[in-house]
């Protein structure tokens, strides 16, 4: 059997449609027990000071969610295939399964871009 290159996966998953690589995410989950998330670092507690609080770092990157499509399905269907590239059936089963992610870290001005999109198509949008 040949061996498979880690660059020769990702060039393979860089092809797939995004909700085929969601789908396998999924798949890897339930196999092998486990959960894909971001892993949290611990932050040790400083001694507690009268000082004000820091000012949270602004957010750079979101994550478009399409909430609802909304009545006018076919036109959220058109912006979702525009916004993601997917084909026609994978736009479609994407905007049948609201809520769902539409696309993951993005700017924020490539964001409100895509909000924009979708809720003139018809769509309700969040952005997390």
């Amino acid at each position: 059997m040949a061996e498979i290159t880690r660059e020769q996966v990702v060039d393979y998953l860089s092809n797939l449609p995004v909700i085929q690589i969601a789908e396998l995410i999924k798949d890897l989950e339930n196999k092998w027990g486990v959960k894909a998330a971001p892993a949290a670092v611990a932050v040790a507690a400083g001694p507690a000071t009268s000082a004000p609080a820091e000012k949270a770092p602004e957010q750079t990157e979101f994550d478009v969610v399409l909430a609802n499509a909304g009545s006018n399905k076919i036109g959220v269907i058109k912006a979702i295939r525009e916004i993601t590239g997917l084909g026609l059936k994978e736009a479609k089963d994407l905007v049948e399964a609201a809520p769902k992610t539409v696309k993951e870290q993005v700017s924020k001005a490539d964001a409100e871009e895509m909000k924009k999109k979708l809720v003139e198509a018809g769509a309700t949008v969040e952005l997390k």
